[in-house]
């Protein structure tokens, strides 16, 4: 097991220590014998190419670097929105979404801006919600709002014969102008969204819209991508909590970057 590497040792400034997991970062990986597993049916020893990096800014910043080497210039998105991009292929593990991710300058904008503003993010699971660490929100004065932690929403969901994250998004949609949406997993919330503002709700300055699956998942992302909202969306079947919460995750490192005075433009 490799060591771990907590934060600065003694007579280390922080400083260094960053310089340190960049440079684990992007070293090259070292190749480790490996005997195979029992039941393989061969004793040979297998060469197996491990990277170094074992320190979670490591780990992330040596990801970045290879995402940004397999998918080299020119990108069909640069800066900040490269950003989310980046971010989002690291979630999924998944070069090949690439094509598929609709980003833009103007959603990129409002999110931030909100960020900035302290607002609320909607989520519609709890399990998106949990990918939002405060480390990053906290600092901005942003409070997680996951519509399944409001109470009576399955007596609520059976009166309205539709969802509890449908249900719930329908009785939030009125406080929701302003604010960031991030929808990972219940297509059916984001065809409640897109008909509560069709009916007049107050627009959210960002709706990240990617649910996941094989009913209407992929229609209701091409009805957001075709409507005149702000937006950020995976077209097609793929998405999930995990990359709703990417996006927020990269807005956020962008907030607080520009918070610090770092000007950043997409």
């Amino acid at each position: 097991m490799p060591p771990r590497h907590p934060g600065p040792t003694a007579g280390q400034s922080t400083a260094q220590a960053t310089a340190q997991a960049t440079a684990q970062a992007t070293a090259p990986a070292t190749a480790h014998p490996r005997q195979s597993p029992p039941g393989t049916g061969t004793d040979a020893a297998r060469e197996l190419a491990l990277d170094p990096a074992h320190t979670p800014a490591a780990i992330e910043a040596r990801s970045f670097a290879v995402i940004d080497a397999e998918i080299p210039e020119p990108r069909p998105f640069s800066g900040p929105l490269w950003q989310v991009a980046r971010r989002c292929i690291h979630t999924l593990g998944d070069t090949e979404i690439l094509p598929d991710l609709r980003l833009s300058a103007q959603g990129l904008r409002n999110g931030v801006a909100a960020l900035l503003r302290g607002c609320t993010v909607f989520t519609d699971t709890r399990m998106a919600a949990a990918g939002l660490p405060l480390r990053r929100l906290t600092p901005l004065g942003v409070r997680v709002m996951p519509i399944m932690s409001l109470p009576g929403l399955e007596a609520l969901a059976r009166t309205r014969d539709t969802t509890r994250t449908r249900a719930g998004l329908e009785l939030l949609a009125p406080r929701m102008g302003g604010q960031i949406v991030a929808i990972g997993n219940a297509p059916t919330a984001l065809l409640g969204l897109l008909d509560a503002l069709a009916a007049g709700a107050p627009a959210p300055a960002l709706i990240v819209g990617m649910p996941v699956g094989f009913v209407n998942a992929a229609q209701s992302k091409a009805l957001l991508h075709q409507s005149p909202w702000p937006h950020f969306t995976l077209l097609g079947r793929k998405g999930g909590s995990a990359l709703a919460a990417a996006c927020v995750n990269a807005l956020a490192e962008i907030a607080l970057k520009e918070k610090k005075g770092e000007t950043l433009h997409p």
